[in-house]
């Protein structure tokens, strides 16, 4: 445990976004298995409304710093493959 007042202080700040950033991120993962599924089900309109909302739950976190944009864009780019990959064939 931390004796300084200042690094107490820093701990609580920590802590307090460890868990803001847990719930960002967590929404993010939560969005994109849903996608996942929806693109597993076949169903062209109902993935294409939840790979968009995994998209932007991605851009999110992003754009909060819970997650690195180039990572977000792997995630994303992966993301897109197999959505394309799953209807493309079927038209």
């Amino acid at each position: 445990m931390a004796n300084i007042k200042s690094a107490i202080k820093r701990n609580k700040q920590n802590e307090k976004r460890r868990v803001l950033n847990r719930v960002v991120r967590g929404r993010a993962r939560t969005f994109v298995r849903k996608a996942q599924v929806a693109i597993g089900s076949e169903n062209q309109e109902e993935a294409q409304l939840t790979v968009k909302e995994a998209i932007r739950a991605l851009d999110k976190a992003a754009i909060k710093g819970v997650l690195h944009k180039n990572n977000v864009a792997r995630r994303k780019s992966r993301l897109m493959a197999k959505f394309s990959n799953a209807f493309e064939a079927k038209q």
